[in-house]
């Protein structure tokens, strides 16, 4: 099924076929459009089912002329649909003034959704979380008097309303609601409420009532959606949001569709986070036991994450955002997760009559053993799900009369319910592996340049209380910091007599990182994490008899973005204290207090060139805090992607050509003592040819002259097949609106693929019989064969692709050898040609 380009005429009444005892939903239409339906199987358009494989790509996080590339390849990974969010604080950054410009265009976005002949869903909230800062609410409701966020509450709700029936109106104008001939098929409204309803009692329910009401009475002629919810008011329906929906989740309302809006492909990350991997098995897994269930659409959240470039990621977040996705943060193909969930969806799509039109049963075949049937009997189809739900445990199962060996926490689709078609844990598809590379242009006219933030006194400052203000009320998140400043006088009989004992300066603060200083002098850092709330700052200061001078950088990694108090969050100083005088503790608490929201620097714009030249820069050094740092150097050849490896320095915000590209904290480490993100993506859209202007501010002692520009390659391929996978290898092409089988190998067989225009350079890697590890770091095992290599160089090198039989008798391997799996691992290298992702 593909959205149709141009509107088209349908008639006043549509009549729509349906099961015994389903219930249907209809929307009045506007003139032109499709008919969206839905009833307890699935959605309908003009009255036809269908199965919509959704991946959430949202237009914020990359640049415009990248969207293209991104909407196509999901279309190649078999989606029909994209979903995303809409972002309130980016689109009215202040009240009535409104930004569709660059990467907030979302009309030039959902129309080029539609160029690609997908459907859309619209995400509209306009609360959504997302890791996204503030949740995407503007930080100015915060100033409404009496508001409530997501409450039943007349101030949040008459701004609510007002944004969304603005949206709802700018999408009717362009005409992108399908009612209209347009792409989008569903809108949401709010967004996990389960999640923070308990925070507003019995209003809750009123509040989710109101939103449902109002949001229908937009007349958009497609349905509303509420996330992560058993039950939705009226005709709103209720979705799944989570990794597990068919086992996790139950549908109150059986005349509703399952719908699964997020299906997490990895956890996103905060800075502190270990990596957290979710493989493509187990994600293939979930959507067939979703299947199997009764459901009819899954979204990946995310299929392709991106950037969050400048400060628009929550607090913690880190700057690349869901790089695990079938697409990493750079927009290139994840393998296997991308290839494994392709073949999910044009196995399901190629059999989707038996699959929406069939009868559906179930049976219990043993303990954690289960068959999902649907059949049409008088069209002789019949599609099976054998799902194993046991965890370690391979086992085999008699089902209709036949055996089928079943792995553990998979599901297997039998065509016919009979021949094995595809099964999630058996992955046949290629894995791969990125490398970085060291461009040349890191080193040449590598010339840094320094302009330190000038270090505010009191006497500076405009706005002074006697106690130190809350942070977010200075800075209006037009920034992430604000500089606290006071003064006190010691005298000599104040200070420690002996000089190996020093004052300490101690702070306690609910911001997220805090610098100080003492009389100009840099004192040290400290920070908070996402998992505690606040931090204590303790450092030793040199002081002197007469007055002392402490300076505060108090700075945010983006504002809270989820959670009942969202609007009561607060940041910034909440104690101030020097101890280890001779006279007892100095309460600075109440001793008067400047403040100066945002930096010098940014004020002044001097990482654009339009505003580099207002202030003096000269010649860099490294290790210097809250300070400037600009270089100029050219794009790399090629068309790979491009990233900073920041591991050189601390923590901060970058620029590119006035772009930014996002906060870096590379001193936060894992538990492991590795960087959280040492690389930060650099789209090629920011860039120029020659003289591309890159400035830091580093906020502790980074040094910047171990900056490296680097391309991006997934170059590095591998397989690791088992002979003893069953099914088959399928290869699948479309022919209109219906996919098709146009090649089958029943023999056991691996494809090698380089990118285009590269070819087979090196065999890093081969084996056969028990290797171990992943692509990239795979080891041999006891039942190694030698010769493997040399087979694979002679089948593979100097080719674009090569095809390698999974056959112990073609390498030589003993399969009576005590560990063997029989399985092959290779890895190979390709280069050469035109370079791309």
């Amino acid at each position: 099924m593909t959205v149709r380009a141009a509107a088209v005429l349908v008639a006043a009444a549509v009549l729509v076929l349906l099961l015994p005892g389903w219930a249907a939903a209809e929307w009045n239409l506007t003139k032109k459009g499709s008919v969206v339906t839905y009833d307890g199987r699935s959605l309908m358009i003009d009255g036809k089912r269908d199965l919509f494989f959704s991946g959430a790509i949202h237009y914020p996080r990359s640049p415009p002329e990248v969207w293209p590339k991104l909407i196509e390849r999901a279309k190649e990974g078999g989606l029909n649909t994209i979903e995303t969010y809409i972002f309130w604080n980016a689109h009215e950054p202040e009240p009535g003034k409104y930004n569709f410009e660059g990467r907030f265009d979302l009309i030039k976005y959902l129309k080029m959704i539609q160029e690609h002949d997908m459907y859309a869903i619209v995400r509209i909230g306009p609360f959504i979380q997302a890791e996204w800062n503030h949740g995407g609410l503007p930080y100015w409701l915060r100033e409404i008097d009496h508001i409530i966020f997501r409450a039943n509450n007349d101030p949040y709700k008459k701004e609510m309303e007002k944004f969304v029936r603005f949206i709802v109106q700018k999408l009717k104008d362009a005409e992108l609601f399908a009612s209209q001939g347009g792409p989008i098929i569903l809108t949401q409204i709010e967004n996990e409420y389960g999640n923070i309803k308990k925070d507003h009692a019995t209003d809750g329910d009123k509040y989710l009532e109101w939103a449902a009401q109002m949001a229908l009475s937009t007349q958009t002629g497609v349905p509303w959606i509420m996330c992560k919810q058993s039950s939705a008011p009226g005709e709103v329906i209720p979705t799944c949001n989570g990794r597990h929906c068919g086992d996790t989740w139950t549908l109150r309302d059986k005349n509703k569709p399952m719908l699964w809006t997020e299906n997490w492909t990895q956890q996103f990350r905060a800075y502190g986070d270990q990596v957290a991997m979710r493989s493509a098995e187990d994600i293939a897994y979930a959507v067939l036991r979703f299947f199997a269930k009764g459901g009819s659409l899954v979204n990946y959240y995310m299929y392709h994450g991106g950037t969050n470039f400048g400060r628009t990621g929550a607090s913690y977040v880190l700057t690349g955002y869901y790089d695990e996705a079938p697409m990493d943060e750079y927009g290139m193909y994840k393998e296997p997760k991308f290839g494994h969930l392709r073949d999910l969806h044009n196995v399901i799509r190629s059999y989707q009559k038996a699959f929406l039109l069939g009868k559906h049963s179930s049976e219990i075949l043993g303990h954690g053993y289960e068959a999902h049937i649907f059949e049409l009997p008088e069209e002789n189809l019949c599609l099976s799900f054998l799902s194993n739900n046991n965890t370690g445990e391979d086992g085999t199962v008699i089902f209709r009369g036949e055996k089928h060996y079943v792995p553990s926490r998979s599901v297997s689709i039998l065509a016919g319910c009979k021949n094995v078609v595809y099964n999630t844990k058996r992955v046949f598809v290629q894995h791969n592996e990125r490398s970085y590379h060291t461009s040349e242009v890191t080193s040449k006219n590598n010339q840094w340049e320094m302009y330190s933030e000038k270090i505010p006194k009191y006497r500076d400052t405009k706005v002074r209380m006697k106690e130190p203000l809350e942070q977010f009320n200075q800075t209006k998140d037009a920034s992430d910091y604000l500089w606290y400043t006071t003064s006190f006088r010691l005298e000599s009989d104040d200070l420690p007599f002996r000089n190996d004992i020093r004052p300490v300066l101690q702070v306690k603060s609910s911001a997220h990182s805090m610098m100080g200083f003492a009389n100009d002098a840099f004192v040290g850092c400290a920070r908070g994490s996402k998992q505690v709330k606040g931090f204590m700052f303790e450092k030793p200061v040199d002081l002197k008899v007469g007055v002392n001078h402490v300076v505060l950088l108090s700075s945010t990694m983006g504002m809270k973005d989820s959670g009942g108090e969202l609007a009561e969050v607060k940041s910034g100083i909440q104690e101030c204290l020097i101890q280890g005088l001779n006279t007892g503790t100095l309460d600075l608490q109440v001793n008067g207090w400047g403040h100066k929201a945002a930096l010098e620097g940014e004020d002044k714009e001097i990482y654009s060139e339009k505003g580099v030249g207002k202030v003096q820069w000269k010649p860099a050094e490294n290790g210097r805090a809250a300070t400037w740092y600009k270089r100029y150097f050219d794009e790399p050849d090629g068309d790979d992607p491009v990233v900073l490896d920041m591991s050189s320095m601390d923590k901060g915000m970058i620029f590119v050509n006035g772009e930014g590209v996002g906060r870096y904290w590379v001193s936060y480490r894992t538990l492991a003592g590795t960087p959280s993100q040492a690389l930060y993506h650099i789209p090629r859209p920011f860039l120029k040819s020659k003289d591309n202007l890159l400035v830091v501010f580093e906020e502790e002692m980074g040094k910047p002259d171990g900056i490296l520009v680097q391309t991006v390659t997934r170059d590095d391929i591998c397989l690791f097949i088992s002979e003893h996978n069953p099914g088959q290898i399928k290869t699948w092409d479309t022919d209109g609106d219906k996919i098709k089988l146009i090649a089958e190998d029943h023999s056991r067989r691996g494809t090698l693929m380089c990118p285009p225009e590269k070819t087979i350079q090196e065999v890093v890697f081969a084996s056969f019989g028990n290797p171990e590890g992943m692509c990239g770091n795979f080891t041999v095992g006891t039942c190694h064969t030698p010769n493997a290599k040399q087979i694979v160089e002679k089948e593979c090198l100097g080719k674009p692709s090569c095809m390698l039989p999974v056959d112990h008798t073609v390498y030589g391997a003993d399969i009576n050898c005590q560990s063997t799996t029989a399985t092959l691992g290779v890895q190979v290298r390709c280069g050469g040609g035109k370079k791309g992702a």
